[in-house]
């Protein structure tokens, strides 16, 4: 297996592979890891994916909690009830991210390439070959594009990126502040009444702070990269002072492109992260998107390298996330709009709503993707969900996880998963719901106590049985 990218969405991916002994190299072309703080931490749904890959610890003691809050647009609000056991936010800088899965996925036996860039790739009914910048050439079964918004992998494809270009590009920054914090909140406070594009906050406990300003009239090449003297200049446009701001970290841009890949898969070559789909930053949602595009792909690539995907099972990856992917540029695009200064009778309806705990609960798991329901073949709720942890009288459940296989629980104790015990974990307990078959991501695939419905939903999702089942 190949993988172009050795971001969050790659590492993640990699790690999954690696869990199933799939053989993987991972294609990274910067030669150093990523010191930029792009995304600031970790939702619900990936938190609770470190949980059930035993990941968790390592996260927590590297970050710290915070409530989740009803938050959409800037709009706060009390956080509504969350049906999880880690209802919060995880503040973990991007860096911390990736240092932890990338060593994981080396633990686990990946091979992390840096300085390695895709140039070209070709395909055939056997593999896929990749040609590096050097002129190396590498082969695999499968290849995944992990390699960003400007993915060399879907140009390469010529898969369409429709949707819509940047309109308004912001500056963002880690530095130094010599006025005092007080003054700096103070300012920032008053303008962000109508300014949501603005602001300066501490940057965790290093004594930098992280700083945002809107980039309007800033070099119009926006692939430039802003300087020092930048951010001083729009600083002093939107708060009358550059608050004394030197020592730069680092400094980027980023605007509010929003667009999809139009495909996912392209035979045996799939895109995943940001490479499949790019949004504003509202909500922190992109990272998260792509961690969890892995957790949905690995599986389902190491069933096809070990033989045993049933038909249909590797199309899946694109018909659950692409709708995924689309709500999430949905709601980027309603909270770029609720943002912009002319909004104020929007936002000030909007406000009232979320006062309603059912819309501010809709909306948190929106941006926390714990509401996702895939359209999987079943008439219970429950099918198509991920399956909060419980405890079981031996453990979690997200602790019977962490080999990533797929779990029937049983609280009728007469049920059975032979021919295919080696792909499925049985355990039998009592459960507030009907007994249900989880596939390895954590989402339900059946719900019920029937045999026969669940040797269909067995065969559906992990093949055909090593030994043939009795009628």
């Amino acid at each position: 297996m190949i993988i172009a990218g050795g971001g969050p969405t790659g590492l993640m991916l990699a790690a999954e592979l690696r869990l199933h002994g799939v053989g993987v190299v991972v294609l990274e072309k910067d030669a150093e890891p990523l010191a930029h703080v792009r995304s600031l931490g970790l939702h619900v749904r990936s938190i609770e994916v470190m949980d059930q890959r035993g990941l968790l610890e390592r996260f927590l003691e590297r970050g710290r909690k915070h409530p989740v809050g009803g938050s959409f647009a800037g709009i706060v609000k009390p956080a509504p009830a969350l049906d999880s056991a880690h209802a919060y936010v995880l503040g973990i800088p991007q860096p911390e991210t990736e240092r932890i899965l990338a060593e994981h996925a080396d633990a686990l036996g990946a091979d992390i390439r840096r300085g390695s860039e895709v140039r070209d790739l070709s395909q055939d009914a056997d593999g896929v070959t990749v040609t590096l910048r050097d002129g190396e050439q590498r082969t695999g079964r499968y290849l995944v594009g992990c390699d960003g918004g400007r993915s060399t992998v879907r140009k390469l494809l010529g898969v369409a990126f429709p949707g819509e270009p940047s309109r308004a590009d912001t500056l963002l920054g880690e530095m130094e502040v010599t006025a005092p914090a007080a003054t700096v909140h103070s300012i920032v406070a008053e303008i962000r009444r109508t300014q949501l594009r603005f602001g300066l906050g501490p940057a965790g406990d290093s004594g930098r702070w992280r700083v945002v300003v809107p980039a309007d009239g800033v070099a119009a090449d926006r692939a430039a990269a802003p300087t020092l003297e930048d951010f001083r200049q729009q600083l002093r446009r939107y708060a009358g002072t550059d608050f004394g701001v030197h020592s730069p970290r680092w400094l980027s841009r980023f605007g509010d492109g929003t667009r999809q890949a139009e495909r996912f898969r392209v035979g045996r070559v799939f895109l995943a992260g940001d490479a499949a789909h790019v949004h504003p930053p509202l909500g922190g949602q992109g990272l998260n998107l792509g961690i969890q595009d892995a957790f949905n792909l690995g599986w389902k690539l190491a069933a096809a390298v070990d033989g045993w995907a049933p038909d249909g099972l590797l199309d899946t990856y694109h018909s659950e996330r692409h709708p995924v992917a689309a709500d999430v540029l949905d709601n980027t695009r309603a909270q770029t709009m609720l943002m912009d200064p002319g909004a104020q009778p929007l936002r000030r309806l909007m406000t009232e709503l979320m006062e309603f705990e059912d819309v501010s609960r809709h909306l948190t798991e929106k941006i926390t993707a714990i509401g996702i329901r895939y359209d999987l073949d079943g008439s219970h709720d429950l099918v198509g969900r991920r399956l909060p942890d419980v405890t079981l009288k031996q453990a979690r459940l997200y602790t019977l996880m962490r080999q990533g296989r797929g779990l029937l629980l049983d609280r009728t104790g007469a049920l059975s998963v032979r021919g295919w015990t080696d792909r499925v974990d049985h355990v039998v307990d009592d459960l507030p719901t009907p007994s249900v078959l989880l596939r390895p991501d954590g989402h339900v695939a059946w719900a019920g106590d029937d045999q026969d419905g669940l040797d269909r939903s067995l065969a559906r999702w992990f093949g055909t049985p090593a030994t043939r089942t009795a009628s």
